[in-house]
């Protein structure tokens, strides 16, 4: 079993073991209506190449990272840079993150935040909702058809917008044939965990116009973002290549040009 489809298992699990102490109706009970005061995809499409400032702890392919980062510290760091928006890694085991940290990165900053996932029941979307998310990443290659058409439409209900993320041109198409607004490009195939930094450019010509694009993995350096820029990316998704700079906000300045 690779790294994607163990993980997608484990999720599983982790969630029918949730729905057991608390149900998806008591979640829904305590959701207070839309709230567009922090929108997500607006963020996306300001002039220039938006970012995505990544909260992450650890990952699959580099192990730790910053295991003991605090989240406040860091997500007002990245709005102190300039970010658009957070993605805030919640999964446990191998990203070192939980809704806590969702919960922190609400009360610290006012960026847009992403819960960022693998997300395979509505349940998921539910806590994200609760926890502060303002949106929430859909995985192709982790969910059959159904499952992503009936996530995309129960986030939209919780007023959540979604980014889906695809690797291949088949997976470009289902987001786009499942009404996606917003796809995001990973370099990263999450079976073999390679990252290939042409795969954007490859796989952009297949997105709709008016669709919001994000890039997504392998992303460092200024160059970097100028080439997605004249490409026509939206916005670029960035996290380790910021965890492990001293000075975060300085980091970002760097990469959109703002220093």
């Amino acid at each position: 079993m690779g790294f994607l489809e163990d993980i997608v298992a484990q999720t599983r699990g982790d969630v029918a073991r949730r729905k057991m102490e608390h149900s998806l109706d008591d979640l829904l009970a305590r959701i207070d209506p839309p709230d567009r005061g922090r929108p997500f995809s607006e963020a996306l499409i300001a002039p220039g190449v938006s970012l995505i400032a990544e909260m992450k702890r650890a990952s699959p392919s580099r192990g730790p990272i910053r295991p003991d980062a605090d989240v406040t510290s860091i997500v007002r760091a990245y709005e102190q840079g300039g970010a658009a928006a957070c993605s805030i890694l919640t999964e446990p085991q191998f990203f070192g993150g939980s809704l806590d940290d969702l919960r922190a990165a609400r009360a610290a900053c006012t960026l847009p935040l992403l819960r960022k996932d693998f997300i395979v029941d509505c349940y998921q979307l539910a806590e994200a909702r609760l926890a502060g998310a303002d949106a929430a990443l859909l995985i192709v290659a982790a969910l059959e058809e159904a499952e992503f058409a009936e996530l995309l439409h129960f986030g939209g209900e919780l007023g959540l917008d979604l980014l889906v993320e695809a690797h291949t041109e088949d997976e470009v198409q289902a987001a786009v044939d499942g009404g996606a607004e917003i796809v995001g490009i990973n370099n990263r195939n999450l079976k073999t965990l390679e990252v290939d930094p042409d795969t954007v450019l490859n796989l952009l010509a297949d997105i709709p116009a008016g669709t919001v694009v994000v890039a997504e993995s392998g992303i460092s350096e200024r160059a970097d973002v100028i080439r997605l820029g004249e490409a026509g990316v939206d916005a670029i998704l960035v996290g380790e290549a910021l965890m492990r700079e001293d000075d975060p906000a300085a980091a970002i300045r760097s990469l959109i040009g703002t220093t």
